[in-house]
C-alpha cells in the first residue's frame, strides 16, 4: 500500500456512463498477464485500434491529458463483474484517483485495498469538475487533498468531499485493511479478555 495525502496532477474526463470492470480490463488480459503489466492494457477495446495502434480520439491519449493521475468519469464507474485487477489497471497505467458520482460497490471498495482513492460527488459537480478540466489550460493541475478532504480546481474553486474515517486513515498511512486492524490490537484485546470472563464457554 502506497501512502496518499495530496494528489496533485492532471484530471482527464471520461463522461462515458456504465464503464464496466470488463471494459477496464479484460479477463483474457488478467489470465495471460502479471499485475505490473495491467497499466498498459486498461481500457484496451477504447484504447487501441484493431490494428494495435493507438486510438487519439480516446481522451486518456490525447496529449494534454496522457500521463492524468486523476480520473473524473460517468456515473456507475466500475459496475459489472468483481475483479480487482480493474482497479490494478488504472492504478498501474498511473490513475490514483476517481471521481465520479456512483461506482460498482466492489470497485469502490477494492479501489481502498489498491492505493486508489475513490470520490463520490453529486451529478451536477462532477459534471462542473469535467468541465473545467475540459477547458482548463493544458498540464494545469487538480489537486486531490485526502487531508482536508477537498479538491481544488484550476478554477480557484474548492470541492469538500466525504470518504469513510478509517478508508481515509488507511490511505493517508498506507496500510491494508489488515494493517489497519492491527492498529486497534490492544482494543481487541480488552474486548475478548472481558468476552472472555462474560462467556467463558465461547472458548473451551
Amino acid at each position: 500500500m502506497e501512502t496518499f495525502t495530496v494528489l496533485t496532477g492532471v484530471a482527464a474526463p471520461l463522461a462515458r456512463e456504465n464503464v464496466d470492470t470488463d471494459l477496464i480490463i479484460p479477463i483474457p488480459r488478467l489470465v495471460t498477464l502479471a499485475n505490473v503489466d495491467l497499466g498498459r492494457w486498461a481500457f484496451e477495446a477504447l484504447r487501441y485500434h484493431k490494428d494495435g495502434s493507438e486510438n487519439l480520439d480516446f481522451v486518456l491519449n490525447q496529449p494534454r491529458y496522457r500521463g492524468a493521475s486523476i480520473l473524473i468519469a460517468g456515473r456507475n464507474f466500475g459496475c459489472g463483474s468483481s475483479r480487482e485487477g480493474a482497479v490494478v489497471a488504472i492504478r498501474r497505467m498511473g490513475i490514483r484517483c476517481v471521481i465520479a458520482s456512483s461506482f460498482g460497490d466492489i470497485f469502490f471498495n477494492n479501489c481502498f485495498q489498491n492505493s486508489v482513492l475513490p470520490i463520490a460527488l453529486p451529478q451536477e459537480e462532477v459534471d462542473r469538475l469535467m468541465e473545467e478540466a475540459r477547458t482548463c489550460t493544458s498540464g494545469a493541475a487538480f489537486a486531490v487533498d485526502l487531508e482536508d478532504r477537498e479538491i481544488r480546481t484550476p478554477g480557484q474553486r474548492t470541492v469538500a468531499f466525504e470518504v469513510d474515517p478509517n478508508r481515509r486513515q488507511g490511505l493517508l498511512k498506507g496500510l491494508d485493511p489488515i494493517a489497519t486492524t492491527s492498529l486497534r490490537e490492544s482494543e481487541i484485546a480488552s474486548f475478548q479478555d472481558r468476552d472472555r470472563k462474560a462467556r467463558p464457554w465461547i472458548y473451551s
